[in-house]
């Protein structure tokens, strides 16, 4: 969890297992306790996700509401998108926003770890027939 998860979620999901361990029978928690000292799992450094992002775009996502993103691309420059999110998909080691671009009018593909600040704009989306996710990940380099 903690490779494929933002800090956010990561809060909850902590929160959570603390709240599961409370109700377990002592056995249970030995057991528990057993094992999650005796897994270890190696993992690349471009595995380890340390933004805070994920939950505030599930947000936009469902509500069906623009956001604003601050993005650096592969050359480092910065720009500011509004963008109306219809998935987050984890390829290639990352989560990616699948969004509809104002900017380009087309659909892009975020690597979230190049988003540096999300901004709801509280506006609901503007373009009314998205393509489904499903479809859109068709069109991905990689096989689902």
């Amino acid at each position: 969890m903690n490779s494929f998860a933002d800090k956010s979620i990561k809060t909850h999901y902590s929160n959570l297992l603390n709240k599961v361990r409370t109700v377990l029978r002592s056995t249970q928690k030995e057991k528990l306790e057993i094992l999650d000292s005796k897994i270890k799992l190696q993992l690349p450094p471009c595995v380890i996700n340390d933004f805070e992002y994920l939950t505030p775009l599930q947000n936009a996502i469902s509500a069906r509401t623009i956001v604003e993103l601050d993005y650096k691309n592969t050359k480092e420059e910065v720009s500011k998108r509004d963008v109306e999110p219809i998935g987050l998909v984890f390829y290639a080691f990352n989560w990616h926003l699948i969004a509809w671009c104002h900017m380009r009018c087309d659909y892009r593909d975020f690597k979230v770890t190049r988003i540096l600040k999300v901004s709801s704009r509280g506006q609901a989306f503007r373009k009314t027939d998205h393509i489904e996710l499903n479809d859109y990940m068709k069109l991905l380099p990689v096989s689902y």
